[in-house]
């Protein structure tokens, strides 16, 4: 089995890619889901954060009042990121295991090289799309302020640097069909049926 992580940073189209795999059959596990998932399920979060102003009016952990607290504080982020980052870790190792019989599977993991978990994939796939055009999605998308986008883009490491350490990169600057045409080609280099 080839396990192969998806990553690439905020607005650059990994859960598109992720899409297209899944559609031409293989197994993917979203991080991004997993951690969502997580935040509601480990009680060790709330408490962390009990005195924060970071739940909805049901009690429920709202993801966009914490990333509003850990995007502005370092401290909140990494209390929140040694939590949550092994109990990810757990959860990619396990849906390994699950799939032990495929050919391939893939893990769409946003902070793969910020977390330390390169180690347990056999090639990295980096997705990569221009500054600008990531902004202009992310203010769009999530209707963040320029501002706000900005911190959101530049609390993960640069895109050029990742570029060194990934096995492949998919350039996502230009229309759907030419998306779906450069992940068919990156799996028929990758993945020999």
């Amino acid at each position: 089995m080839i396990k192969i992580a998806i990553t690439g940073n905020i607005a650059s189209g990994k859960t598109t890619v992720q899409n297209i795999i899944e559609r031409r059959g293989f197994k993917v596990l979203d991080t991004d889901k997993v951690g969502h998932d997580l935040l509601q399920e480990m009680p060790e979060i709330k408490a962390t954060f009990k005195n924060q102003d970071i739940f909805d009016k049901d009690g429920k952990i709202s993801r966009e009042k914490l990333g509003q607290l850990v995007f502005r504080n370092k401290e909140a982020k990494e209390k929140l990121e040694q939590i949550i980052h092994p109990a990810i870790r757990e959860k990619i190792l396990s849906f390994f295991c699950k799939n032990a019989n495929e050919e391939a599977v893939f893990v769409g993991i946003p902070l793969l090289f910020e977390t330390n978990m390169n180690d347990i994939f056999d090639k990295i796939l980096l997705i990569y799309t221009d500054d600008t055009i990531r902004k202009a999605r992310l203010m769009a998308r999530n209707n963040y302020t320029s501002e706000y986008a900005e911190i959101r883009m530049k609390s993960q490491q640069s895109q050029d640097e990742k570029k060194a350490l990934c096995d492949d990169i998919i350039y996502n600057n230009s229309t759907q069909s030419d998306l779906e045409t450069h992940v068919d080609e990156f799996l028929n280099r990758t993945i020999k049926r």
